[in-house]
């Protein structure tokens, strides 16, 4: 009687495991057109294939999960791919867009976003977590969702590149800072779509879509924008409070 290899098995069938690979590879090719986007002075599609890598990037972390197809090889691949999508690209489009007239300064903050990106993703790759509540940091998507969005709100102001304002260059710096702090943001890990929810729970989501489509650039970066601040809020109401928040280090 032939002997069997002992270990753990697959809970799903191997041709599922491409699967998130696939996805993650949609994010990495998003993040990709998003950089010869911006190149070529084309800020509004290069801010618009950022977005669309984030949908990727939820993608393949939730179809890991539900398929028990999660591997070493996946995460790496991932936090390659997040570099190149929620690094570099929003990092090159901002450069081009807004900090290239401040020169020094403007390449600068472009790169100190690309690093702090870089070591936000590195720490979540070698520390674990104990509570999947919160993140550690404002997280590399969220970051990247705020300069999207905050090219596609300039624009729908009227703001042609190269859009020279100060504002621009301290929310690089802020937003970068955030990526690699302590602060905590909630991580909506815990909300589960296929579960049961409340009848209310469908009418606040039809309720913020509409919001989101009546002008899109608008409440993007206000959503992203508040999502942002939450965390220090959330910290300081805590603090105030006297309560301790638990931090995890999950992307």
């Amino acid at each position: 009687m032939a002997k069997t290899r002992s270990g753990p098995k697959s809970k799903a069938p191997k041709g599922m495991t491409i699967l998130p690979s696939i996805l993650t590879t949609g994010n990495l090719f998003c993040g990709f057109f998003a950089l010869i986007a911006a190149i070529n002075g084309d800020p509004l599609r290069a801010a618009v294939a950022i977005l669309m890598a984030m949908i990727f990037d939820i993608l393949d972390g939730r179809v890991a999960r539900l398929t028990g197809t999660t591997s070493r090889f996946g995460v790496e691949y991932d936090s390659l791919c997040d570099l190149v999508s929620f690094g570099v690209a929003p990092a090159i489009l901002v450069f081009t867009y807004a900090l290239k007239p401040y020169g020094r300064y403007g390449w600068l903050a472009a790169f100190i976003y690309v690093a702090t990106t870089a070591l936000r993703l590195a720490r979540f790759n070698i520390q674990s977590f104990s509570d999947r509540t919160y993140f550690s940091g404002l997280p590399s998507p969220a970051a990247a969702g705020v300069m999207a969005s905050m090219v596609l709100f300039t624009r729908w102001l009227g703001l042609e590149p190269p859009v020279k304002h100060v504002t621009i260059l301290v929310l690089v710096y802020c937003v970068s800072y955030l990526m690699v702090s302590g602060i905590p943001y909630f991580s909506f890990k815990k909300i589960h779509f296929a579960e049961k929810h409340p009848f209310y729970s469908l009418v606040g989501f039809v309720l913020i879509l509409t919001v989101v489509a009546a002008e899109p650039p608008l409440t993007l970066f206000v959503l992203f924008g508040l999502y942002a601040l939450s965390g220090p809020l959330l910290l300081g109401l805590r603090a105030w409070r006297g309560q301790r928040v638990p931090v995890s280090s999950e992307l």
